[in-house]
Order: C-alpha cells, then structure tokens, then sequence
C-alpha cells in the first residue's frame, strides 16, 4: 500500500471500452504533465458493463490504474462511485460520475496544487462536449462515434491534449466560460477524501438513469459545508465522448430532466434548485486553446 498517494481518481464506466480507452490515457502519465505514477492513483469501477472492460485493458494504461468491476443492474452509477472511493488510497478524492469524459493534461497537476489552497477546498473543472454544438444538438443532426473518432484523429490531441479545447464547445452548465458563475454541476470534482467521508459520499437513493441529478445534489450539499472553497481550475476540463448517453446524447426535447427533478423532489421534499456560490478561487493556468474560453 502506497503512503503517500495524494489523489485518487473514481471513473465509471457502462459499457464505453471505446470510451474509455481515451478517458483513461487522458488521465494516465502518458498524458498528464507535471505528476508522477506516484503522486495518484485511477480506479475505473465497471458499472455492470454487458463487456465488462479487462483488468489487463485498464492496468496496461500504467502502474496506478486499476479496476473495480461492481456487479450490478442498475442503470445508476451512484453506488459504484461510494464503491470505487471505499477504495480508494489517496488523501484527496476526484470523480468523473461519466468515464465518457477525457481529460486535459494539466487537470491533475493543478487539481493537487489547487486542493493546498484551502482547509476544506472543493476542486473543479469545466466540463466541454466534442464536436461543433453541444451533443443534444449534434448527435440528432448525425453526429456520431465515427465522426468524432475522426475528429480527435485530426486534432492531434494526443501530442497536444490542449487541442481538445480547438474541437469542442462548453457544455450547457459550463456555458459561461471559465469566468461564468460556478456550473450547477461537476463533471469533475476533487476534495480530502475526510470531507468526503463527512458529507457521507454521493447519495445512493439517486437510482435514476445516469444518477440523475446527483451530481448537482452533491454539488450543493459539499459547497454548504461550513468553511467550503469552491475553487475552479482554469485552462483545465474534462470532454464529453458521444457513447449514447441518457442525458447528453439525446435531443433536448426528449431529455429527461423532467423525470430527474421528480425523482429529487421526491427524496429531498423540495423541488431542485441550484444554490448560488457567491465566492470561488481561480486557480490555473489558460493555454492559447483554452483562451477563447474565458467568457
């Protein structure tokens, strides 16, 4: 057992080997600069996969990945994510609830500088779709892996990760660029595994499709934690892969954000709202891709 690990990374994946053959060079060193196999670790949770993905596939990534295969039928990553974090090594945590995302290259790097700037620091970075529109619009118009696949191809990203910022637009609750108020939800977010042991991890009731909204529930309740810092990496995100997601590969008059606020209303007794930070540290760095981003 490694001491000194200062991050684990929880992905999950359903069924996405495609997925997540991308995803997870994106966070291994291969990719990321300026961290050690040491400095953290991956743990990609197969989500009850029809194909399930193969401990030799993750492993071969590098040394600090490997694989949590949760036996499951449900069509929710909530309990997968508590799963993968119980565990987990490192002294902070960061979860990608859609192993469907990659990641920039100094999103590690800086993810670890950025969790010394506050006592209870809640870490997060934007979230992009790739393509030319936001993948609810796309995917209709005929949008599909087969493009993508060529356009990542001809992006170069993975001599220059920051190339992924030249092929995508900001997703629609990272919409007002890195200067925008803090997203309604975190695509990727990173905290000491202590306050998120405290907040009682993801809630597990949340069975909808995806998690429904989950992640804007934990999102609220970490951010309200006394002594909470909301702090935004800049120049860094995480970018959506077309897999046939239930919420982001569907057009947006069949998403099913109408069933995902009733599954919250019911649970919480309220109806969801997106509880406004008034404060958040910037923190990063903003490569020339990443520029046009800023509003």
């Amino acid at each position: 057992i490694m001491t000194d690990m200062r991050l684990s990374i929880i992905v999950i994946f359903h069924d996405m080997q495609r997925e997540a053959a991308r995803t997870l060079y994106s966070l291994s060193t291969a990719h990321q600069r300026g961290v050690r196999p040491q400095d953290y670790e991956i743990i990609a949770v197969d989500n009850g996969s029809a194909e399930p993905l193969g401990a030799d596939f993750v492993e071969g990534f590098g040394p600090n990945l490997r694989l949590i295969r949760h036996e499951t039928t449900s069509v929710s990553p909530v309990a997968a994510i508590n799963l993968g974090v119980r565990a987990a090594q490192g002294d902070a945590v960061a979860v990608i609830v859609d192993g469907a995302r990659m990641a920039s290259p100094g999103l590690v790097a800086h993810s670890l500088k950025a969790l010394a700037l506050a006592d209870m620091p809640v870490v997060f970075a934007r979230s992009w779709h790739l393509g030319p529109d936001v993948q609810n619009k796309t995917v209709p118009e005929g949008y599909d892996q087969a493009t993508e696949d060529a356009l990542l191809e001809g992006a170069g990203w993975r001599e220059d990760g920051y190339a992924l910022f030249d092929i995508s637009v900001l997703a629609q609750s990272s919409g007002d660029g890195f200067l925008g108020p803090v997203p309604s939800e975190f695509s990727w977010v990173a905290l000491p595994r202590a306050m998120f042991d405290a907040l009682g991890g993801y809630d597990e009731r949340f069975v909808a499709p995806g998690g429904g909204l989950v992640n804007q529930e934990f999102r609220n309740r970490a951010l309200a934690c006394p002594g909470a810092t909301a702090v935004q990496i800049l120049g860094e995100g995480v970018f959506h892969q077309v897999h046939g997601g239930v919420a982001t590969n569907v057009p947006m008059e069949r998403h099913p954000m109408k069933d995902f606020r009733a599954e919250y209303q019911t649970l919480m007794g309220h109806d969801y709202a997106n509880t406004p930070v008034p404060h958040q540290l910037l923190y990063g760095t903003l490569s020339g891709a990443a520029l046009k981003f800023l509003r």
